[in-house]
């Protein structure tokens, strides 16, 4: 158990943590960025949103499922991350406190 304390309390531990949080905090960011931004849209161009595009689709409407796609877009972006740096550390971490402990 002292040995995986030890790796708590290490320096790569700790950035791998401060880098999960910087990761999340931009995409979340990002994505508040989307949804509010999209919001504000409405709120303050009432005719843009408003606006037909063909038939009854209007330019909101196109924006709306553009928000969606961003949304999935920075899920997939994290998800990528993830895969690439922070499992295969993580794995590295946990197999470093298997093998010592």
């Amino acid at each position: 158990m002292q040995t995986g304390r030890h790796v708590l309390d290490s320096a790569e531990f700790r950035r791998l943590v401060a880098g999960r949080w910087r990761v999340s905090l931009a995409l979340t960011a990002l994505l508040f960025i989307l949804y509010y931004g999209y919001i504000i849209l409405i709120a303050t161009n009432r005719q843009l949103v408003s606006r037909p595009v063909s038939g009854a689709t209007t330019a909101g409407i196109l924006i709306a499922a553009g928000v969606i796609t961003g949304a999935w877009v920075l899920t997939a972006a994290y998800v990528i991350w993830a895969n690439r740096h922070y499992d295969p550390a993580a794995a590295e971490l946990r197999a470093r406190a298997e093998r010592h402990g």
